[in-house]
């Protein structure tokens, strides 16, 4: 049998994490194959290429690709500065894929399709550990390769998976056939998608950063085309959470966000119908009518030209099924990260630092890292995956002490599970910082440091729509 340790480790995804796994398998000196299924590197990060990241380049590089870049002659991006997909794209990713050690590695336009053991499905358990990985690996023109490696990464991620619209986290009853209608994730209203949504009325459904990054790119429209029309359903009648912090955020650009969201759902240049969860989609004429259930009974939305889904999206598990996985029942993320990561329980954006045991599974050198390792949670910030990562290789490499050493700490968002109020109750109530005081004409605790400041507030009421920022995927 092929001794393990002259095989490479293999690397399934080449995004930011997936890239910044293989500069640390090569700064560590092991070999490393990268599986691309897009024709470049970042191919999802391309795709939202338009969409400003609320963090900065400092949070968006890993330290070992740095390095690796730098030996090349790179230029670090202003460390401060908040680059577009397309920035980290054409800046990073780009560059970072064209170095020769890096180059060799990665195959683009080739998909895993499974993952076993050499000989061995997933009930045999007798010398499993001692047998190499077997990758099933498909080129896309019908014939299927075995590729073997000594441990696996799994940076795949989420992009390519989204949640449906129907709020039971399958198809809608119509959501198939209606699909000329609907577009899922952060279509590209100000650009290459304009034409379809300019002049039309619009659902945007979610309730994160996706979502308001939408709304806000909608928003812009409407003020160059008044007949653009603006509708936002929410699932929970509870929108701190997207709204988020404001000043208190640590992160401002996502601060910004939320505030600027607000100020248009109290302005009325988006009509918000909260509590509302979707059931069928059916057609209209050239429109459709979206209907869902309220606490009031069924309802109605429409008829709108079209809807865009932003509810997130979900790990694809059947790559790994003849693999012995512990998941967290409902996020489906690696079990020991789930009750650190829950959104019912933690909305603050920090996650306790975490490494290679957090991410293990019963499979002996599988990994899954990046936002797949959070499942359907949507709290995840690349920074986390590169150390996910870093501690990842440490471990494969066999150093332990390095891989055990975790520094994670990353910008809360200013709003937490324990401020935010139970469905139903005032979202302003927890609004940047929490309430005012009762005898000062503010409707947070921002706003009324603003005014003592001599400002006119803190922006939660009607502003001028920002330039749009989120992060994408999920990540927040």
């Amino acid at each position: 049998m092929t001794s393990l340790d002259t095989l490479p480790v293999a690397v399934i995804g080449a995004g930011p994490v997936g890239l910044a796994a293989a500069a640390h398998l090569i700064q560590r000196g092991l070999p490393v194959k990268v599986y691309e299924a897009g024709a470049t590197v970042g191919a999802n990060v391309n795709d939202w290429g338009h969409v400003r990241l609320f963090s900065p380049w400092e949070y968006n590089t890993d330290a070992a690709a740095r390095t690796l870049l730098r030996s090349h002659g790179w230029q670090a991006p202003p460390a401060k500065a908040m680059p577009t997909g397309s920035d980290l794209y054409e800046a990073y990713l780009k560059p970072l894929a064209a170095t020769p050690e890096m180059a060799s590695a990665i195959e683009t336009n080739v998909t895993v399709t499974a993952i076993t053991r050499l000989g061995a499905d997933k009930v045999t358990s007798k010398g499993r550990e001692t047998k190499p990985f077997v990758l099933a690996v498909s080129n896309g023109n019908g014939s299927v390769r075995r590729d073997l490696a000594r441990a696996v990464i799994d940076a795949s991620g989420t992009w390519t998976a989204p949640n449906p619209l129907g709020a039971g986290g399958i198809l809608a009853e119509g959501e198939a056939e209606n699909s000329r209608s609907i577009a899922y994730g952060i279509p590209d209203v100000l650009g290459r998608d304009r034409a379809a949504y300019e002049g039309k009325t619009t659902l945007v459904v979610g309730a994160g950063h996706s979502a308001a990054n939408v709304l806000i790119d909608l928003a812009k429209l409407a003020e160059r085309n008044p007949a653009t029309s603006i509708v936002w359903a929410t699932r929970g009648g509870n929108l701190m959470r997207v709204y988020g912090g404001g000043r208190a955020d640590q992160l401002p650009a996502r601060g910004e966000l939320g505030s600027s969201l607000k100020a248009l759902v109290d302005s009325g240049q988006v009509t918000l119908v909260s509590g509302f969860s979707v059931v069928r989609v059916r057609a209209d004429g050239d429109q459709v009518i979206v209907e869902g259930e309220t606490a009031q009974g069924s309802r109605e939305v429409g008829p709108v030209d079209r809807v865009v889904v932003s509810t997130g999206q979900r790990p694809d598990l059947n790559l790994t099924r003849e693999l012995r996985l512990d998941l967290d029942p409902w996020l489906e993320s690696s079990k020991a990260l789930g009750p650190l990561i829950d959104p019912n329980l933690h909305s603050c954006g920090s996650v306790p630092p975490h490494g290679h045991r957090e991410l293990t599974h019963p499979e002996p050198g599988f990994y899954t890292v990046g936002i797949k390792s959070y499942g359907r949670a949507p709290t995840f910030l690349m920074l986390t995956g590169y150390e996910q990562v870093r501690s990842v290789v440490a471990a494969i490499a066999g150093d332990l002490v390095a891989a055990d050493d975790i520094h994670l700490v990353l910008p809360e968002t200013g709003v937490c599970s324990t401020s935010l109020p139970a469905d139903g109750a005032s979202a302003s109530s927890g609004c940047c910082g929490g309430p005012a005081p009762a005898q000062v004409d503010a409707c947070c605790v921002a706003d009324a440091e603003a005014k003592a400041e001599g400002k006119s507030g803190c922006g939660c009421g009607p502003a001028k729509v920002p330039e749009k920022v989120a992060e994408p995927a999920g990540c927040c």
